[in-house]
């Protein structure tokens, strides 16, 4: 008898909900098929994670090079995945700088990031900046999965207004660009974020009914779940619980987290949204894990903070405002104060790249499977310089990247240059990307 097959799309069916599978043994080709040549690869995906205010520099900064480097101090919180990272030093965002166009870098910051392009300076409706390379990649491989991208967040912003020197809010609340003229709003609330994901369309009826019962999405398709479960070997029915009960614990926490939210007073927070940043942070890096996990989407982004905010940081006892203390003057207090902020943020994104890395995928792992940039359009925050930025680009793009590098590049390099690397492992054909000059080497 043939073995039985389960095909990669398998979806469990339920009222108004589809929660996608991840990888299992059944649903790699045949032994037979597979000596023949026909090797199922698993998927690239890519996120592109934005922090705002720069960094200071000195403490980012890794000693040595190449595979013989040493994790600076605002980085240690990557030693356990060092292997897994590549640290780029010389790369430069050239639209980010002002270009006669005077002040209002924060917002240029966000803009330029994943545009390589120069905003247009208005605080009106006439914005314009460019088509940003995760969309861009979503245009050319998006039709390959439910959702071609995703937009995540943490602080919600405003797509209206003068938030900076005669810039629109427009341009420091999005780093997401679909078209020239059209920011993707990011999600900041996880609830909505995780139906997004997995819920479809659903009638009144449905959602009446649903709300009404407060069951989880895991309660609807349980029987679909059941049915395919009888089709597995053991080492695949140990995957589905542990999938099912990943998905449970992370509906849990959402719900959790909307009971805790409070409002603050003149200021409207979406429902669910955490009160404490460790816990937000967090619950949309997992919501990120199931999307790459059960190939919902293959491109993300995310907002670890709109440009230039101001947010405190009581986790570390950072009691000044972010963006405050990074006119630092060089004074030494500040200075320090940043790059506990600096460091809190790189724990966050060790956090996310452990759970990737925790999370098989067939033989290898998400993380393997996966290209995650980290950084920003600013370095020195004090001086609002758009050159040798920090950027940490990690996993290996599916065993095409070699990481476990710090790789330095000509000064002036362009970041562009990179996104035309990360878009061609991700099968999208892009040969000019803002001012990008030739694809980087990174094998």
């Amino acid at each position: 008898m043939s073995q039985r097959h389960l095909h990669r799309r398998t979806v469990l069916r339920g009222i108004g909900t589809g929660l996608a599978l991840p990888l299992m043994d059944m649903m790699q080709p045949a032994k037979a098929a597979i000596a023949a040549g026909a090797v199922a690869n698993a998927p690239v995906r890519m996120a592109c994670l934005f922090f705002a205010n720069g960094a200071i520099m000195d403490k980012w900064r890794p000693t040595g090079e190449g595979k013989n480097f040493e994790l600076s101090q605002t980085l240690s919180p990557l030693a356990e995945i060092k292997d897994d990272i590549l640290v780029l030093e010389g790369l430069t965002q050239h639209h980010a700088r002002a270009n006669g166009d005077g002040a209002g870098d924060h917002a240029r910051n966000a803009s330029a990031f994943l545009t390589g392009a120069q905003p247009k300076k208005t605080s009106g409706a006439d914005i314009t900046v460019g088509q940003s390379i995760d969309q861009a990649i979503a245009e050319r491989v998006g039709s390959q999965t439910n959702l071609s991208s995703i937009e995540l967040g943490i602080d919600r912003g405003r797509n209206a207004g003068n938030c900076d020197s005669g810039y629109s809010c427009a341009y420091s609340s999005n780093i997401s660009w679909k078209t020239a003229t059209t920011p993707c709003a990011k999600e900041v609330n996880p609830r909505a974020a995780f139906e997004r994901l997995f819920g479809s369309p659903q009638t009144a009826a449905d959602q009446e009914r649903r709300n009404r019962n407060r069951k989880s999405i895991l309660d609807f398709v349980s029987s679909d779940a059941k049915r395919i479960e009888a089709k597995l070997g053991g080492a695949d029915r140990r995957k589905l619980d542990e999938y099912l009960a990943s998905v449970r614990d992370l509906e849990l926490r959402v719900a959790r987290a909307e009971k805790s939210s409070k409002e603050i007073p003149e200021l409207a927070l979406p429902d669910g949204v955490p009160t404490e940043l460790k816990e937000h942070i967090n619950l949309m890096f997992d919501i990120l894990t199931l999307a790459f996990q059960t190939d919902t989407t293959r491109v993300a982004t995310m907002m670890l903070a709109d440009a230039g905010s101001n947010r405190t940081y009581p986790d570390v006892d950072v009691k000044d405002g972010h963006h405050e203390l990074s006119h630092h003057e060089k004074d030494e207090s500040k200075m320090e104060r940043i790059s506990r902020i600096d460091k809190y943020l790189v724990e966050r994104f060790a956090y996310f790249l452990k759970t990737l890395k925790n999370t098989k995928e067939g033989e290898s792992n998400l993380l393997n499977n996966s290209m995650i940039l980290y950084g920003s359009a600013i370095s020195d925050g004090n001086r609002h310089n758009h050159d040798d930025l920090p950027i940490i680009l990690a996993g290996r793009g599916g065993n095409t990247i070699e990481s476990g590098r710090y790789l330095k590049l000509e000064n002036e390099t362009p970041l562009n240059n990179l996104f035309l690397s990360m878009a061609e492992r991700m099968g999208a054909s892009i040969e000019k990307h803002g001012d990008s000059k030739a694809k980087l080497d990174l094998a």
